[in-house]
């Protein structure tokens, strides 16, 4: 048995103290904790979404740019960053994607494109984000009404 600290409103140290309350470390989960030189320790990576490594910086600067100089509208005006999050038909992403996917696959074969290659591969990927964003929340929405 071993003594762990809990959380105690009338007198906190860094969020938590000892109430001496046991527990039976046998029913405690086995964490892996990894202890670096100062001392400082932290759980192990395992199991945790590495955007480090499966994102890469080039390609999201590029996305960036992309989608900046999209924001200035036909009409001259300049949309906020995110008015795609206020919704876009699924639809309208799918229309726009294959017409982006059909600028990449010519630029692969060795045609030229509407755009080029950098704008048919960031379009597309905008596309695929918005229709993913738009998929996530119909689950979401599901799932509150399920409740």
């Amino acid at each position: 048995m071993c003594d762990l600290p809990q959380e105690d409103e009338k007198s906190k140290h860094g969020g938590l103290v000892s109430n001496n309350t046991s527990y039976d470390m046998n029913k405690v989960p086995n964490i892996q904790v990894r202890k670096f030189e100062s001392g400082a320790t932290r759980d192990t990576e395992e199991g945790k979404v590495d955007y480090e490594g499966f994102l890469s910086p080039i390609v999201l600067e590029e996305f960036g740019k992309y989608m900046n100089k999209h924001r200035f509208q036909s009409n001259k005006e300049l949309r906020d960053s995110d008015n795609w999050m206020k919704g876009i038909p699924k639809e309208v992403y799918m229309k726009s994607a294959w017409r982006h996917f059909h600028d990449w696959w010519m630029e692969h074969r060795g045609y030229e494109s509407r755009e080029g290659m950098k704008d048919a591969l960031m379009g597309l990927l905008f596309n695929v984000m918005g229709y993913t964003f738009e998929v996530l929340k119909d689950e979401q929405n599901k799932e509150k009404i399920d409740v």
